[in-house]
């Protein structure tokens, strides 16, 4: 398997994807902003469920961050906030998708029922 150079540290792609989108939260923001629409900071909350602020905005800004996503803020009153996909977070989308499809294909032998609201709008 090839290697990505970061620094003087060598990283296994998958690593570094599993970096890039890993952890609690991401792929379930990556699904609320699959539509193609910016979504404000309390929709996506709204969606997501039991998030709480701290652990949304730290997901949401290690996104923008490495890339995924856009973060707009207008200059108005009340503030306004409003985050999308950039290209590189909508090429994502078919690995999210496929990731779902998969897991309700082979879940059966493990007696547990998977559904998402969310995700259910994109498999």
């Amino acid at each position: 398997m090839s290697r990505i150079i970061k620094g003087e540290e060598l990283l296994c792609p998958i690593k570094y994807f599993m970096d890039l989108i890993g952890g609690k939260w991401k792929v379930s923001i990556l699904c609320v902003l699959s539509d193609g629409k910016p979504h404000r900071y309390g929709n996506i909350r709204k969606r997501l469920g039991n998030v709480t602020n701290t652990m949304l905005a730290k997901s949401l800004q290690e996104l923008e961050i490495k890339g995924i996503i856009n973060r707009v803020q207008y200059n108005e009153i009340p503030p306004r906030v409003e985050y999308s996909l950039t290209d590189k977070g909508d090429s994502l989308i078919p690995i999210v998708v496929d990731m779902a499809k998969w897991t309700v294909e082979n879940n059966s032998s493990d007696g547990v029922k998977v559904q998402c609201k969310t995700c259910r709008e994109i498999v």
